[in-house]
């Protein structure tokens, strides 16, 4: 069975409370229960978490490697900083897809640049939660033979 790892990074937590003008008003726990609908609808495997400590988050994507098909990551802040994280991610060994809720090429210029996004196979910004739903549905398609193969 194919699975996926769903991480979330520092502050995602908080969703539903912080900034709701531009995260919305869906909760972490929210957005767990739509990934896990949509493997669910896919028959894939999910695993969803969520740290603030960096190190935690190495360590998931370390252990991710021969043992998951595929990162779905939102980095939050770390996008924009954690080379450590980066390096984690070349590590692993495992196709990654990069979500991030809001629209980071239409706020602060420091959010612009991105150390997942080189290493990523696709990056989803700006789509609200749902881009967590295309990521699992991208992979479902990329990590499947199509019928008759």
């Amino acid at each position: 069975m194919t699975t996926l790892l769903v991480l979330n990074g520092p502050n995602l937590n908080m969703l539903g409370l912080r900034q709701p003008e531009v995260y919305g008003r869906e909760t972490l726990a929210d957005v767990h229960a739509l990934c896990q609908q949509a493997a669910s609808k896919l028959d894939l495997t999910l695993e969803f978490q969520q740290s603030n400590h960096e190190g935690q988050m190495i360590d998931w994507i370390h252990q991710a490697r021969g043992r998951v098909d595929g990162i779905v990551i939102n980095p939050g802040a770390w996008t924009h900083t954690s080379v450590a994280i980066h390096d984690a991610l070349i590590a692993a060994e495992v196709p990654v897809i990069e979500v991030h809720i809001s629209n980071v090429h239409r706020r602060e210029a420091f959010r612009h640049h991105s150390y997942i996004s080189l290493v990523a196979k696709a990056v989803l910004a700006g789509f609200g939660t749902h881009g967590y739903v295309l990521a699992i549905e991208h992979f479902a398609r990329e990590l499947r033979p199509a019928p008759g193969q």
